[in-house]
């Protein structure tokens, strides 16, 4: 049964928010039906018949216990924002760094967590179900950070439909990017962070016209690892291009020869 359910692609039914993949409840729970009638699931109770744990300190803890075949697994969710932040029952602040065009300004910000409410913990109780159907196998492969089963033969639909979930073009597809800016695509490609099903499916989507140019890639990675270490201002480094150049916005947009020139100047310092 887990080898069955692991190998099915629920990809199509994920849903990315704020870097985070999310699968249908309604799709994971009608396709756990399908494949194993017999599945029943528990919404625990608590005190008061309330669906959740509270403490003053930690927040909001909703269970589920789910069951197939005479096999039973427990699973516990948070109750947290948009931002991954606990909620409580009263509103609170947090504070963050600051960053102005991508850079970070050496200040910090508040951030409000706003106090939890019944939808929110019914929108957390379906999710811990979600989370509880995968460790029966539906769906796992997504808690592990990849983008399709293990061994699925990726298309090109699949390709353009895969959402980058980093970097500015975060919660794009892949398909949207390669109109914007194919090059970017180059970058997910030396990217080290990047899963390796989509590294696969920009390769798919970026060979469809030329080889890639793995030099410029490599030239880029080079750049952006000496100004991290040499502590410089990247913005600065691009405003001077952008002087003879206006369509220059990052580094992406430089040339081998601009990029070469970058990487010897920083090797000086």
């Amino acid at each position: 049964m887990f080898e069955e359910l692991s190998n099915i692609n629920v990809s199509d039914k994920v849903e990315n928010k704020n870097g985070l993949s999310y699968l249908s409840w309604t799709y994971a729970w009608a396709k756990i039906k399908e494949k194993c009638p017999n599945a029943t699931y528990e919404i625990k109770k608590f005190e008061n018949n309330l669906p959740y744990v509270y403490d003053e300190n930690t927040g909001y803890m909703v269970f589920t216990t789910m069951t197939i075949n005479d096999l039973t697994y427990e699973m516990w969710l948070p109750v947290m924002d948009a931002n991954n932040k606990a909620m409580l029952n009263q509103p609170y602040t947090y504070k963050v760094k600051e960053y102005v065009d991508g850079q970070a300004t050496g200040n910090y910000i508040d951030k409000r967590v706003e106090k939890a409410t019944m939808f929110d913990v019914n929108k957390t109780i379906m999710r811990c179900l979600v989370k509880n159907i995968a460790m029966f196998g539906l769906g796992l492969y997504i808690y592990s950070g990849e983008d399709y089963p293990e061994g699925y033969e990726l298309t090109k639909e699949d390709a353009e439909k895969m959402v980058v979930n980093f970097g500015k073009y975060n919660g794009k597809t892949l398909k949207e990017i390669k109109e914007t800016n194919e090059s970017y695509l180059e970058f997910i490609l030396g990217y080290e962070k990047a899963s390796e099903n989509l590294k696969n499916a920009c390769s798919m989507l970026v060979g469809q016209h030329e080889d890639i140019n793995l030099e410029l890639i490599k030239l880029k990675e080079k750049a952006e690892r000496l100004i991290i270490e040499k502590n410089v201002d990247r913005e600065e480094i691009i405003n001077a291009y952008k002087k003879v150049n206006p369509n220059i916005k990052e580094l992406l947009d430089l040339s081998k020869a601009q990029l070469k020139q970058i990487i010897e100047r920083l090797e000086k310092k």
